[in-house]
């Protein structure tokens, strides 16, 4: 009964927008996530960076940068500004998930799975991060098995 209600409690928050610490929308948020979409990584980049002018305390904003960051090989900025978002929101699920991946580029399968366990903590009835996470580190052992 416990879970129960806190997972409605939780659906609350998030229905509410409350949830997410530093989240936000706005057209320039927006317009990231299209770009993002269309795997415009420098657009994105642009339109994150005036976000981040208006609100440096957007965890999302700051989860997204990173994302794009990593996706053009910038480890050292995709590191940065998901440290930033974890600082902001500790319990930023997308962040925890996206921040794992990017240990796993660079080879670093311990820090990877400390951000699973932090997920599986987190997720007390499962989430797509929690299974998206474990999946990269499944394939990531499945890789250096057979290296």
């Amino acid at each position: 009964m416990k879970r129960l209600a806190i997972l409605l409690a939780g659906l609350t928050l998030w229905s509410s927008g409350a949830w997410a610490v530093g989240g936000g929308s706005g057209p320039e948020l927006a317009a990231a996530r299209q770009a993002i979409e269309n795997r415009d990584w420098t657009g994105a980049i642009g339109a994150l960076d005036k976000v981040l002018a208006a609100n440096g305390d957007n965890a999302d904003a700051h989860n997204y940068l990173a994302y794009a960051h990593r996706q053009l090989g910038n480890m050292e900025l995709a590191f940065k500004h998901y440290g930033i978002a974890l600082r902001i929101n500790p319990e930023h699920r997308g962040a925890h998930e996206y921040v794992g991946e990017a240990y796993l580029k660079v080879g670093n399968l311990a820090k990877a799975e400390a951000h699973l366990a932090i997920l599986d903590e987190l997720c007390l009835f499962g989430c797509e991060e929690y299974d998206e996470l474990q999946e990269a580190v499944e394939k990531f052992h499945a890789e250096g098995a057979t290296n």
